[in-house]
């Protein structure tokens, strides 16, 4: 999550004072930049307002500091669905890349569910298990990238295509309601298949049989 600095600047020959509100900057930098800017002796008032708007003073942002130290962070999730028409047969895999305590991890994981009726609803299966392995791993306050191959699902998400179905509004609903339970902001991107081959194999590997949950540390970022 990232925070715009609102302050209130004192001028020294007068009792002007005058409203500034920065860029949206990382929780680090807010904290930061806040106390550079006290050590001026301008500043007058001071507050933190989060991409929801909601205002913060410095002593809740250095507690939420505290609290998120443990916290998995830098995250990024992949995510895709199969679905089998003639067996009704889906398949979901979904890859979940973050930071912990300065350890990169990679959580690999695929499901077979039941009952779903086409490759879209399949798709949102597989974000909402995205969504329940992000609550799992106890991620709040953050901004989640998430990408996907499925344009439906994507832009649906966004909020960019009406959705119609149902069944699908309800998969949506769902997420978004955790989502906002957790306090995260989801950035959804598309992707081409090419670009989300390892959610791809996980959701192909679940049609044929073969179920994974792994959680390994990495070098790199996904």
């Amino acid at each position: 999550m990232k925070f715009s600095i609102e302050y209130v600047y004192k001028h020294p020959k007068s009792q002007v004072k005058i409203r500034f509100v920065s860029d949206p900057v990382s929780l680090e930098e807010a904290l930061f930049t806040a106390s550079d800017l006290d050590n001026t002796g301008r500043l007058s008032e001071v507050a933190f307002i989060d991409s929801k708007g909601v205002s913060w003073n410095k002593k809740e942002l250095l507690k939420l500091t505290k609290v998120k130290k443990e916290e998995p962070r830098d995250i990024s999730v992949a995510f895709d669905g199969g679905f089998k028409a003639e067996t009704g047969e889906s398949g979901q895999g979904i890859v979940i890349s973050y930071s912990q305590n300065g350890v990169q991890y990679r959580l690999k994981k695929n499901t077979s569910l039941d009952h779903l009726e086409s490759n879209n609803e399949s798709e949102y299966a597989a974000l909402w298990i995205a969504a329940k392995e992000l609550e799992a791993l106890g991620v709040q306050y953050e901004e989640i990238r998430i990408k996907g191959d499925s344009k439906v699902v994507i832009e649906q998400m966004k909020g960019e295509w009406p959705c119609y179905e149902p069944n699908l509004q309800n998969w949506a609903d769902k997420i978004e309601t955790l989502f906002k339970k957790m306090q995260v902001e989801p950035i959804y991107e598309w992707v081409t298949r090419n670009e989300n081959k390892i959610a791809d194999q996980l959701s192909q590997q679940a049609l044929n049989g073969k179920l994974i949950k792994a959680v390994k540390e990495v070098i790199d970022n996904y």
